[in-house]
């Protein structure tokens, strides 16, 4: 238990912070997820427009810190070669 106020302000803005991680994680697993839905069902057109939203939901969280910028990038990749390779 915190005795200081600064350490119990440290508290409320660490419980803050992992509130808004928690739901910016899992704003990328969704995308993710429906991707990965539309890939499996063999739509690539649905693929290429939820490939958009993970994007931008993985280049958020690269810019707030959550994870690098090179690990988003890397999962764009992967994501970006699993379309191209459902399209053939």
């Amino acid at each position: 238990m915190a005795n200081t106020l600064s350490a119990k302000k440290r508290n409320r803005q660490n419980v803050a912070a992992r509130a808004r991680n928690r739901r910016r994680r899992e704003r990328v697993k969704q995308a993710i997820r429906s991707f990965d839905e539309a890939i499996k069902q063999h739509d690539t057109e649905g693929a290429s427009r939820h490939l958009k939203d993970v994007y931008k939901q993985l280049d958020q969280v690269a810019a707030k810190g959550m994870i690098h910028k090179k690990a988003a990038d890397r999962r764009k990749a992967r994501l970006a070669g699993m379309l191209s390779r459902a399209g053939k």
